[in-house]
């Protein structure tokens, strides 16, 4: 309690968005907690972000990945932060205590490039360009119900959902890093058309949530849409592929109903 009544608002805030994101770099923690617009000059806003997270690293309540992003050479900017136990604490959080492990770096690159886009999210919203009416990162955002083979959870990597001008756009959102297999990929929006089909979303919204794939790069969405329309069990417009550079701009694209997904 006493730690706690020594935090800033803005350190809480950091605390919270990496024990919602799991892994944050310290890049992204600058971009959302740090902005250049605050400070005199970028270098201002990276050696403060440098303080901050030194001494929320001192305190335990953060904690620093043995892996960096970029390597020894990025320095600071190259840390990749999860909660420590005292972070923990602090936000009082529910559940067993997480345990200090090193990931592999699959999980990783995977988990940091959901961070990036739930960052460029906000930050879009912060520049007026979209309203963020929800965010849930996993383990929230996963769906339960009841399926043809008993018990099944659908885990997205995201579930957002935006305001752009009239408009409310609701997304469950998958991060791909070309690292699965295209079957598995297709097995994966299989799961989601089974979700899709027993109404639960729809009874509990009116609307069930579209599906956007976000691949590394044009080639690989290319597949992936190839794959997706090619599978006859697949409701037609529940999925929309796009490229990291293009995340954002898609998912505030107003698209014309289909079959119940969202508009």
């Amino acid at each position: 309690m006493r730690l706690r009544a020594r935090l800033s608002d803005r350190d809480l805030g950091v605390l919270r968005h990496v024990a919602e994101l799991r892994l944050m770099s310290a890049r992204q923690v600058q971009a959302l907690h740090f902005p250049a617009a605050e400070h005199e000059t970028e270098l201002a806003a990276t050696r403060a972000r440098q303080r901050v997270v030194a001494r929320l690293l001192r305190e335990r309540l953060l904690v620093a990945l043995a892996r960096r992003i970029g390597g020894v050479r990025a320095g600071s900017a190259g840390l990749v932060l999860a909660l420590g136990p005292a972070g923990q604490r602090v936000l009082a959080l529910d559940g067993p205590r997480r345990r200090a492990y090193e990931p592999t770096a699959r999980f990783v690159d995977h988990t940091l490039a959901v961070s990036q886009l739930v960052v460029d999210v906000i930050l879009a919203a912060r520049g007026g360009l979209l309203d963020v009416l929800d965010l849930q990162a996993e383990p929230e955002c996963w769906r339960v119900f009841a399926g043809a083979g008993g018990r099944q959870v659908l885990r997205p990597d995201a579930f957002v959902a935006l305001g752009v001008g009239e408009y409310e756009l609701r997304w469950f959102v998958e991060v791909d890093r070309d690292t699965e297999s295209l079957p598995t990929i297709v097995r994966k929006c299989r799961l989601y058309a089974d979700y899709y089909q027993t109404g639960s979303e729809q009874r509990l919204h009116g609307v069930f949530p579209r599906v956007c794939w976000v691949a590394p790069d044009e080639q690989r969405a290319v597949r992936l849409r190839q794959m997706i329309a090619r599978d006859t069990r697949l409701p037609d417009g529940l999925f929309v592929i796009t490229t990291n550079s293009r995340a954002v701009e898609r998912l505030c694209e107003k698209i014309a109903e289909t079959d119940g997904a969202s508009i």
